[in-house]
């Protein structure tokens, strides 16, 4: 399986994603700078944590007009692996690759810390190796994480199963009914406001971000008839 680690000026989270995939399931993964006009490659694309263009105008708005984005957009109408982590999320929603959209934290505070998760499906592509209903510890780094979208999506999300993470015991950002991840209609398209590379291991403080990783290539070896991780 062959990931591809999409890089903006101003990504900073692009290590930490890279040594996820490297360290966590061994599989072949590169950076792809934005310019790139060519992603057929690649399996699965990961659009990492940071600070896109400076996140002038809104975060993610700039990083939406980018070369490579529209071999996103492709990507993701061909059934391809695709997850955006917190920066990568917003240019998600930018794109229009997933619907709502981010505003600042209700705090009006950057927070960093540990926060609880609960997993609300299992059918995405990055999700199968989890428990519906499972609390998992995954850190969240964000100004603009407080997630809306309005009452008739919201209704769409939960009809057609697209809430993936919500925040458990306490919400630290005021997204609309507690949501950190959505994905879309598919399920082959992620967004997630936490950083699950940044819980890969127990020296990090968590390891439960680690299945995010063994989850895709999970599917990806079942879609491929080869044997999944654990058989």
């Amino acid at each position: 399986m062959k990931f591809a680690i999409l890089v903006f000026p101003g990504s900073n989270c692009d290590i930490d994603c890279y040594k996820a995939v490297e360290d966590s399931i061994g599989q072949s993964v590169e950076y792809v700078w934005h310019t790139a006009t060519d992603l057929s490659s690649y399996d699965c694309i990961i659009i990492p944590g940071g600070f896109s263009y400076g996140d002038y105008l809104r975060c993610g708005a700039i990083a939406q007009f980018a070369p490579v984005m529209a071999e996103l957009v492709k990507a993701a109408e061909e059934g391809k692996y695709i997850i955006g982590i917190c920066n990568g999320f917003q240019i998600l929603l930018e794109a229009g690759l997933l619907p709502g959209a981010m505003l600042r934290n209700k705090t009006l505070k950057f927070r960093c810390h540990q926060a609880d998760l609960q997993v609300e499906t299992t059918r995405t592509v990055f999700t199968n190796d989890y428990r519906i209903g499972e609390i998992i510890d995954i850190p969240i780094a964000h100004g603009e994480g407080n997630y809306y979208c309005d009452e008739a999506t919201l209704q769409e999300l939960v009809e057609y199963d697209q809430i993936v993470f919500r925040y458990h015991g306490s919400n630290p950002n005021g997204s609309v009914d507690d949501i950190a991840g959505i994905c879309n209609k598919s399920g082959n398209v992620v967004g997630m406001m936490p950083h699950p590379e940044r819980a890969v291991s127990t020296i990090l403080g968590s390891e439960d971000g680690k299945r995010i990783f063994t989850s895709v290539l999970n599917a990806w070896r079942m879609k491929h008839g080869t044997a999944t991780i654990g058989s």
